[in-house]
Parts: C-alpha cells; structure tokens; sequence
C-alpha cells in the first residue's frame, strides 16, 4: 500500500515550473544543483544491477563536499560489467540522475543498465545496433542508461529534461532514458 502525503503542489505542476525556468534560463549544468538543493545538505544515489546483482543505496555528498571514497564505490558500480574495467564516473552525471530522481518522488532505485563502457564493448555494441554512438560519453565515464519500473520512459526522460544539464535520450522500445553530462540535447521517441 502506497500512502501520499499531499502538499498542494502536484508533481506535474513542479515538473511544469521545472520546465519553465529551463525555457526561460541558459541552460547550464548548475540547474541539476539548483534542483538537489532541496536536498538539503546530502544527495544520494540509489541503483542496482540486474546484470551483477548489486545494489547502491549511498548518500555521496554532503555539506558541499563530494564524499571520495563513495564516489570509489559508485565507480566500480558503473563499471563495465561485460569487461570488468571501471573509470572514473563523471560527478556531475551523479547529481543528473539524483536530481531527476528526486523530481520524480520515488523511492524505488533506479535500474542501471550501462554506465561506464569500454571501447571494446562500446564497438561491439555498435556493431549490433544503430542506437550505439561511436564516441559514445559511456566511454568517458559521463552517461548512464536507466530504468525505473514505477515510472515511463516518458516521466523519466522529463524529470532529467527538466535538469537542463546534459543529455536525454528516450528509448521507448527498450523501456529506458540514457542521461548523460554532456550538451543539453533530447532524442528518441
């Protein structure tokens, strides 16, 4: 049983004045920290792995301060399950996924489908599918595919829009939205 609390503010009307001010603004990365400061002085990132069975439910910021060690774990987290390799993962990727998932008021972690991606996987990838860039940001440690059973890839792909902070990709299909560090753009259907 789910029980909502209401507080006269919907969450279509919150993603509508999220949207608007991103019209209205340049958009740049500080709106994903303009959206976590509500957050007070935490952010977290919650995630599993249907590919390793883990699960992330870590707080890897606070009081200003990225958390180093957390961040360590986060890496080997989004590495390459198929390889093994990990990089460093772009923070600012971090704080798009916990802004969008703090939009959406959900408690259920999101589903990590690829984060990191090594070049070797990333060409074969390619090689099985147009959807797979070339110089893909997974490569570089700057974008992560997600799911989240409770909510569309649509709802999904709307909450990260609303960052203004990087990239979305809709992939209906597929049931997932890529996000990602780098231009503010949007693709897929």
């Amino acid at each position: 049983m789910t029980k909502n609390i209401s507080l006269g503010v919907t969450r279509r009307g919150l993603l509508g004045a999220f949207a608007a001010t991103a019209v209205i603004a340049a958009p740049t990365y500080s709106n994903a920290f303009g959206l976590l400061k509500g957050a007070g002085d935490i952010r977290r990132i919650r995630m599993y792995s249907g590919r390793t069975g883990e699960s992330l439910d870590t707080i890897y910021w606070i009081e200003g301060e990225y958390i180093p060690e957390v961040l360590k774990e986060i890496n080997s987290f989004m590495r390459d399950w198929r390889s093994g390799d990990t990089v460093k993962m772009d923070p600012r990727t971090i704080d798009i996924m916990a802004a969008s998932h703090r939009l959406m008021d959900v408690s259920e972690p999101y589903m990590l489908l690829s984060g990191y991606r090594s070049p070797k996987t990333n060409a074969m990838l390619r090689s099985k599918s147009g959807g797979v860039a070339r110089n893909s940001l997974h490569m570089k440690g700057q974008a992560a595919d997600l799911r989240l059973q409770s909510r569309s890839v649509g709802q999904m792909a709307r909450a990260a829009s609303a960052c203004a902070s990087g990239g979305v990709g809709k992939y209906s299909r597929s049931n997932f939205v890529h996000m990602d560090c780098g231009p503010v753009r949007s693709w897929g259907g």
